[in-house]
């Protein structure tokens, strides 16, 4: 199909529309300072295990306050006491965490072709913040803490497609738009969605803040960034 068969794009945000990898890194530099001789891709790897590790084993907690946690489990993989304040802090940080420099143009011009959808790993108040740095483009937000699970669950997916379904957009209407293999390709190839990569890591190795997928999923169309993403739909509508 081509990018004008859709009627929806649904969104991951963090890694896709705010540079979440930045963020964390950041973030995290109360702890990693105190370590020294980390790389950036050594930080990203330790956390990605550690959130897909208590999101899977407790899904219903909010992201901020699972962050938090996060945080924890770091400092005592690299063996830094801290207190839980500080804890508290990083995972207060999504604030903080930048957007993409092309997102909020992109999806400014996308907004006039398709309805946009979020489904994201995020609580509320933490996205609440990110939308603004995106210019809140948004017709529906599904979060993590709406559907008491993080992607890939199944249980977020099917979420999303039954409410969208409410409001008569079908699976086939669906194109899902993501930067993690992990956490979005590999459920939506399962789901039978149309997928588009946003391959922010294009020219980096390795998968960053998101786990390693195993096999890697299939994909519908790729893309390095929102502009080129953008920059499609203009010249397919031309």
């Amino acid at each position: 199909m081509a990018l004008t068969d859709y009627k929806a794009l649904t969104f991951d945000v963090y890694g896709t529309l705010i540079d979440w990898e930045t963020g964390m890194v950041n973030g995290l530099k109360p702890l990693t300072d105190k370590v020294g001789g980390l790389t950036r891709d050594t930080i990203l790897e330790a956390h990605a295990f550690h959130e897909s590790t208590a999101q899977k084993w407790t899904p219903g907690k909010p992201y901020s306050q699972l962050l938090a946690t996060v945080y924890k489990r770091l400092a005592e993989e690299w063996r830094v006491q801290v207190d839980w304040e500080e804890c508290l802090a990083y995972g207060a940080s999504v604030k903080d965490w930048p957007a993409f420099e092309d997102s909020a143009d992109a999806l400014a011009y996308l907004r006039e072709h398709y309805k946009l959808v979020v489904l994201s790993n995020v609580d509320n108040a933490s996205f609440a913040q990110s939308n603004e740095k995106l210019g809140a483009p948004f017709h529906m937000v599904y979060t993590a803490e709406d559907i008491g699970s993080y992607k890939p669950s199944p249980r977020n997916f099917d979420y999303m497609l039954e409410n969208l379904q409410r409001l008569g957009i079908h699976k086939q209407d669906i194109l899902h738009t993501a930067e993690s293999m992990f956490h979005d390709h590999g459920p939506a190839n399962r789901f039978g969605l149309a997928n588009c990569w946003i391959y922010r890591r294009h020219d980096k190795e390795g998968f960053g803040a998101t786990m390693h997928p195993g096999d890697m999923p299939k994909y519908d169309m790729v893309f390095n960034s929102m502009a080129e993403f953008a920059a499609a739909h203009k010249a397919a509508v031309s």
